[in-house]
């Protein structure tokens, strides 16, 4: 039996469309390749247990949040992507996975995922980045003493 028309109406894209932002900041629909592009994102930037229903999905990136951004911790931002990716987006096949610091921000890692959806065989890539906090012990972290920032 068809869903309830009226419920959602105008909203209603199946598997194939999704909402995303016009230029201008108002809601547009969205279909095909950006909708696999949303839902990655949407992946990686949920913690499991986030969402009701479903309290596996999501991925595990937030653990990084206090790590050093180094080879550790860029090995398993990819363990995590490549984890979360294959047991939730069964509409793509990841071809490649890398992550490494920003280098115009110490305290940012920068995810690429590079992947190709199975239905049109698109390449496409998403590039998520995870903002690290410094540790008390790293001296070239940012300080939050307001009295060194003045020179007091």
């Amino acid at each position: 039996m068809r869903a309830i028309r009226f419920l959602g109406a105008g909203f209603d894209a199946g598997r194939g469309g999704g909402l995303g932002l016009t230029a201008a900041g108002g809601l547009a629909m969205t279909d095909g390749d950006e909708t696999v592009r949303q839902a990655l994102f949407l992946l990686l930037s949920t913690t499991p247990g986030e969402r009701l229903m479903r309290p596996g999905y999501g991925s595990r990136l937030h653990r990084l949040v206090f790590a050093p951004n180094d080879d550790t911790t860029a090995g398993l931002a990819i363990h995590y992507v490549r984890a979360a990716v294959t047991r939730w987006e069964p509409r793509i096949d990841v071809l490649d996975v890398d992550a490494g610091p920003d280098p115009d921000d110490p305290w940012r890692l920068v995810i690429r995922l590079d992947y190709r959806i199975r239905a049109s065989l698109t390449p496409g890539q998403l590039v998520f980045s995870v903002d690290l906090l410094p540790t008390d012990d790293d001296p070239s972290g940012p300080t939050l003493d307001p009295d060194a920032e003045e020179g007091r």
